[in-house]
């Protein structure tokens, strides 16, 4: 693993670098295996940088978006990292409906829209079962509790090692998201990360010795390259070690 990281001086500067990195993945990926794969994260932080993404002239057809997690409400919910990723890009460009590969929230049961959407992935990727593909870029936030996609502090799904989808929980509520396992597979992660109120599990995620359960963004340690983009306010006079 090469971990590295950039303290942008504001968020602007955050999402235009966030972007330039996610550019320079597409065309090596496309020539070296004929497409391009992408999971994409939730939350505010990301939005502006899917709209600066749907301004660009690129080969949709060979671009397949997935999601990181999703909470488990239908994709037309105000809540749905899905329908924020469709509204702010997807929906904007001529990507193929095939080649957006969105997490299934209407089955009635996590458990079981979890496993529909493993097999999914085993058969897009053709892998096999206890067999972590690999993504090209995962798009990472981290929240001030220092959880990452779902993989919230002390909750089962930490625990899941063999399996590439899990059922997160948040406060009682169901949500579907990558293992760690899965994610640590991609060739490069990147963590985009804004706000003052993140420094305090910024210093826990990047100390020489921290308790993984409680900060799961610790566990993110991918075979590839892995980018920690942080803003001003959530980086400086940060303490860390490369």
């Amino acid at each position: 693993m090469t971990r590295k990281i950039e303290v942008l001086p504001d968020q602007k500067a955050l999402i235009a670098r966030a972007q330039e990195l996610i550019l320079s993945q597409i065309q090596p990926a496309i020539a070296q295996r004929g497409r391009f794969t992408i999971a994409l994260s939730g939350g505010s932080t990301p939005k502006p940088l899917y709209e600066a993404i749907a301004t660009q002239n690129l080969p949709w057809d060979k671009i397949h978006v997935f999601w990181g997690d999703e909470r488990y409400v239908p994709p037309d919910h105000p809540d749905s990292n899905e329908g924020m990723a469709r509204r702010a890009w997807l929906d904007r460009v001529d990507i193929p409906a095939a080649n957006i590969h969105a997490v299934p929230t209407t089955e009635g049961d996590p458990a079981v829209s979890a496993a529909k959407h493993e097999k999914e992935l085993q058969e897009f990727f053709h892998s096999s079962p206890g067999e972590f593909p690999a993504l090209d870029v995962i798009l990472l936030g981290m929240g001030d509790d220092a959880h990452t996609a779902s993989l919230f502090p002390h909750t089962e799904a930490l625990k899941v090692r063999d399996r590439l989808i899990t059922v997160g929980n948040k406060d009682g509520n169901p949500r579907i998201t990558f293992t760690y396992p899965f994610i640590n597979a991609a060739r490069c992660v990147i963590f985009v990360v804004a706000g003052a109120n993140k420094k305090p599990a910024l210093t826990q995620v990047f100390a020489p010795e921290a308790d993984n359960s409680t900060y799961p963004s610790r566990l993110i340690q991918p075979q590839g390259e892995l980018w920690w983009l942080l803003d001003a306010a959530a980086g400086d006079e940060l303490n860390y070690e490369l």
